[in-house]
């Protein structure tokens, strides 16, 4: 018998998938268009090349530590669950 707490659990877990499928589509979607903008300012000459690598080796520094975060975080998630998995590609594909 499925008790309540059972399918309170597998709701979460679905929403949570949901969620994260459609914060990664959206974090993608906006990548791709900073680095549009990026491509169209070295082509018009507004940005060098140089610069354009200077801050991304800059960010490297930040990525580190966010990786770190993540990997703390990473924990919480019911990534092992089937719901989370069957929400996670809904939400990037729907989302």
């Amino acid at each position: 018998m499925i008790t309540e707490s059972a399918i309170i659990s597998m709701v979460v877990a679905f929403i949570l998938g949901l969620l994260i499928g459609l914060l990664i589509k959206k974090v993608i979607q906006i990548g791709l268009i900073i680095l549009a903008i990026i491509i169209i300012l070295i082509a018009v000459g507004a940005l060098s090349p140089s610069t354009v690598i200077h801050g991304i080796e800059s960010l490297g520094v930040y990525a580190s530590t966010a990786e770190s975060f993540v990997k703390n975080e990473i924990s919480i998630l019911p990534y092992n669950s089937i719901l989370f998995i069957i929400g996670l590609i809904i939400g990037l594909i729907k989302g």
